[in-house]
């Protein structure tokens, strides 16, 4: 599965991003998928894998781009931890997927104000980067929950 995660990751870097920054995170329906049917030790291998593994992949190993990146994913990782026990009647896949989209977002804007960029400023790019999470974490989350 994590294979699978880094080959849609190697396809999502072929996409032109209308916004620089955004991206639909595609891997991260395999990364529900294994949630729902292996748990989260396994989701969080997937995950990781695929973050380590692209990163060498694209060569960009040890470089804002991968902390950025690993700082998204374990966010979401930890939000998937505790929303795995919210009641399923309520909060499904697709909830699970809006929750781990926020984290990400979060994760990499902690990462670029602690880090990057530490200036007030980049709180302008919060409301784009949130839409961006609603709208690709209800895609993500509907095609994860097929």
């Amino acid at each position: 599965m994590a294979a699978v995660a880094l080959g849609l990751t190697v396809l999502e870097a072929a996409i032109p991003s209308p916004l620089p920054g955004v991206k639909p995170g595609l891997a991260n329906i395999v990364t529900l998928i294994v949630l729902a049917r292996y748990g989260w030790r396994t989701a969080a291998w997937v995950s990781l894998l695929r973050v380590l593994a692209g990163s060498l992949l694209f060569g960009n190993f040890l470089t804002p781009g991968f902390f950025l990146s690993l700082s998204g994913a374990l966010l979401s990782l930890l939000v998937l931890a505790f929303a795995q026990y919210l009641p399923r009647r309520w909060f499904g896949p697709v909830s699970q997927s809006i929750f781990a989209a926020f984290a990400h977002i979060a994760g990499q804007m902690a990462v670029v104000y602690w880090w990057l960029i530490p200036h007030a400023g980049i709180a302008y790019l919060i409301p784009i980067f949130a839409a961006a999470a609603l709208v690709f974490g209800t895609v993500n989350g509907l095609i994860a929950a097929r």
